[in-house]
């Protein structure tokens, strides 16, 4: 069981069937997961894209805003997110504090470590919204970033699939699984887990990276504990 977890949720994950940004059944549905995860006593951080509402470089392409100002839009999308995530999580009964990386002191406090640990400390969960406040900066570098920062034992990357593939398994039926990697090894194979700072930087301050399905019931909880769930990348 590890003490400090980090949980990087990528936007597309809260898409509705039907189209909509927000899927209110997923925010019930991990907020559920996410209370098995406190009960164990496990403190609790995530980190959530912007993808289902914006996705800067996407954007950015099809209508010509430069670069730096459409990272500055998704940005403000992950902090919708987390306010969504944090509204679920307290219907559940779950203490939840929003920090973002960017000043909106109306709706989250400031992104600030100590604060930040503290929150954890006191088993409230800590949502990480505006990925690292700087533009040219992917949300799976801020969830390492701030991983780091607040000296977290393990990242969860949540997918879709049930762990690390050598290519794309949803396009690709060859796609062979992987139930264990290095750093290294994945950086020079360019598995497409994690953009390569991301892992860089897990690598250097040898933080592991546990790839499992979010979509499955209790996977979070069951990669926690140790069990054969999903794929894990360690130095």
């Amino acid at each position: 069981m590890y003490r400090r977890i980090l949980l990087k949720l990528s936007g597309e994950a809260l898409l509705a069937s039907d189209g909509a940004p927000i899927a209110p059944q997923f925010l019930s549905y991990l907020a559920g997961e996410v209370e098995q995860v406190v009960r164990e006593g496990v403190q609790a951080a995530i980190v959530v894209g912007g993808g289902n509402i914006f996705r800067g470089l996407q954007q950015t392409e099809r209508t010509g805003i430069d670069r730096a100002t459409g990272d500055y839009m998704g940005m403000i999308a992950t902090v919708i997110n987390a306010l969504a995530l944090q509204s679920a999580f307290e219907r559940q009964g779950i203490a939840t504090r929003v920090q973002s990386a960017l000043e909106m002191s109306k709706v989250a406090e400031p992104y600030i470590r100590r604060r930040a640990i503290r929150h954890l400390e006191k088993g409230r969960v800590v949502i990480f919204g505006a990925g690292t406040g700087n533009p040219f900066f992917t949300t799976d570098t801020a969830a390492a970033l701030r991983a780091v920062e607040i000296g977290a034992d393990l990242l969860i990357k949540a997918t879709k699939v049930d762990g690390l593939y050598d290519k794309d398994p949803v396009r690709h039926q060859d796609a062979r699984f992987i139930k264990q990697t290095t750093f290294a090894e994945a950086l020079r194979k360019g598995y497409q887990v994690m953009d390569a700072s991301a892992l860089q930087l897990c690598a250097e301050n040898k933080l592991a990276v546990k790839i499992v399905n979010i979509f499955v019931p209790g996977a979070i909880l069951a990669a926690l504990h140790g069990d054969d769930t999903g794929s894990l990348i360690t130095a």
